[in-house]
């Protein structure tokens, strides 16, 4: 039988993607930068680089690797950069000689590192200086024979360069001593790799392409591994849905989530490399101040975002002073984008915030609402062409519209499984490539899809389910409450209640009127009578609210 979400499918959307003739990704970025040459590909700090000069300064990076460094097909590279240039130029230098990416958060420690690392045998690692002493120690601990240190300025035009590397490395004496004989700079090693001649290597689409970190279902560090052929088929799926609403060679998109976190790479990493966009890369999203002053520089049509990023902005004074006149493209994902929030976004800058839903095991799209929608709306949308859904009760039992479980995905970009880990990959995949996502859904008649919460996130009073991200949502209605996160607290009456965190807008806001607000939404069991006024919510690097923190 049908999927009944397939009647809800845009008018020219196939069920299942067609083969873009891929394959592997250094083929879509060599044809990106063919078709693209002339214009802009990455704007970091100021300075603006082509395709053409993209491919040039890829090329060259991978015949350092290849030649000099001695990297071949399958060995594993990590980095460890914010969003700067050096990123994307690491990402295809690296596929073109057949490399297997490691995305490592910059912001980690050595415990963390080493937690992530220590399986994968790492042929080489490229980071800022300013964690050199970090990798000098990694390099010594996980045997690393190839350690690049670059500067944020690397790659920008030559006094630019200087002076952002001086004022690093004087005034904000932010560069650390260390020893590692096996450091290479990236200046030093993309000047060889301009003289040295690339030997074509044989990618097949089935070799992975990168191990990304996740911890998944069970909160334990892994790392999916995702091949070519993964990543090719969730950029098809994506771009068979939003095509309608691109302008290829014509966007700029906005990109403030770390091309470290799997939503940044394929969607703004990838996708929108493909439609040989303009990449706007932001290196501290978190300085909201600065991150106006870059999209009121550049005439922006896109932004990806979680729902902390487009609250802070919707916040900021300056934001709403902005021209959106170009303005077409709101993607929300990561997490629950709230209604408050998107209404806000949407009354400022007359575009509307349209949710997905992914995880890192599925590359990471599964879920998306029709780009031709006008408002908010709940749902994260349909399935995406070729990926199939069930939701499932608590005893495993595929259960019908309206009703909640468990979602579990079956489509050509779910990971082949976890790195050297057996035992979790059996845990989430089963033998018919059933991969179970740890969160709650449930599916309207229409075939739409509503996120409730994940299963280790729900709160159980007195035998109801409470889901934080509804109860948080009610909160963030509130005029005078800025941020607010819902946990668990045990009690010794129902088992659990929840227990509300609150960001004040407004010094007036008193936990009375709180607890009054909640009486008037919720349900009694739902009601957060545990109040508690902080000055910020934990967030992980990409801005999700750090529940387990709280607790």
């Amino acid at each position: 039988m049908e999927p009944i979400w397939l009647k809800q499918y845009p008018p020219g959307i196939a069920a299942q993607i067609q083969n873009d003739s891929y394959g592997n990704l250094a083929e879509l970025f060599n044809a990106s930068c063919d078709r693209y040459a002339d214009k802009p590909a990455f704007s970091n700090l100021g300075t603006t680089i082509s395709y053409q000069q993209y491919q040039r300064y890829s090329h060259s990076f991978a015949a350092y690797l290849q030649q000099d460094a001695q990297l071949k097909r399958g060995d594993r590279l990590a980095i460890m950069l914010p969003n700067c240039l050096q990123y994307p130029v690491s990402i295809f230098a690296a596929y073109s000689i057949g490399l297997i990416l490691v995305n490592v958060n910059p912001l980690y420690t050595v415990r963390e590192c080493l937690l992530q690392l220590e399986t994968i045998e790492l042929s080489a690692i490229i980071g800022l200086t300013q964690y050199a002493d970090l990798l000098a120690e990694l390099a010594r601990t996980l045997s690393i024979k190839t350690v690049i240190l670059t500067e944020l300025g690397d790659l920008l035009p030559p006094i630019k360069a200087a002076t952002l590397n001086l004022i690093i490395r004087l005034f904000k004496k932010k560069i650390p001593s260390y020893e590692c004989p096996q450091v290479i700079s990236f200046r030093d090693a993309m000047q060889r790799g301009a003289f040295l001649k690339l030997t074509p290597v044989t990618v097949a689409s089935s070799d992975l392409a990168l191990l990304q970190p996740t911890g998944g279902t069970t909160g334990v560090p892994k790392l999916a591994m995702l091949s070519h052929q993964n990543l090719l088929a969730n950029l098809a799926q994506i771009s068979s849905w939003i095509i309608s609403k691109v302008n290829p060679g014509e966007e700029t998109i906005i990109t403030a989530l770390p091309l470290y976190h799997i939503f940044a790479f394929m969607a703004n990493g990838l996708t929108f490399l493909r439609f040989g966009a303009h990449n706007v890369l932001i290196t501290d999203p978190r300085n909201i101040k600065a991150l106006i002053r870059q999209m009121h520089r550049y005439s922006f049509t896109c932004i990806t975002g979680v729902n902390t990023l487009f609250n802070a902005l919707n916040n900021h004074p300056d934001f709403s002073a902005l021209n959106f006149s170009n303005f077409r493209i709101t993607l929300g994902g990561g997490t629950a984008i709230q209604e408050s929030v998107a209404n806000r976004w949407q009354e400022i800058t007359g575009v509307p915030l349209l949710q997905a839903y992914g995880l890192t095991e599925a590359s990471p799209a599964v879920t998306m609402n029709r780009v031709t929608r006008t408002a908010y709306t709940p749902s994260v949308g349909l399935p995406l062409p070729s990926t199939e859904i069930q939701i499932r009760d608590q005893v495993g039992n595929e259960v019908g519209p309206e009703m909640s479980g468990e979602l579990f995905i079956r489509g050509p970009q779910v990971m082949q499984g976890y790195w050297r880990n057996e035992e979790e990959t059996q845990h989430v995949l089963d033998e018919a490539g059933w991969l179970a996502t740890g969160d709650i859904v449930k599916l309207d008649k229409e075939g739409y899809v509503y996120l409730q919460e994940r299963k280790k996130d729900i709160i159980m009073v007195s035998g109801f389910n409470v889901f934080p991200n509804e109860v948080e949502a009610v909160l963030m209605s509130h005029p005078d409450i800025k941020e607010a996160a819902v946990v668990a607290v045990d009690d010794p009456e129902s088992g659990q209640r929840p227990k509300a965190f609150v960001v004040k807008n407004s010094h007036k806001l008193d936990k009375d009127t709180v607890i009054a607000y909640c009486r008037a939404n919720l349900t009694n069991y739902k009601r957060p009578t545990l109040i508690e006024f902080i000055e910020e919510l934990p967030k992980s690097n990409v801005g999700k609210i750090l529940r387990k923190e709280l607790r």
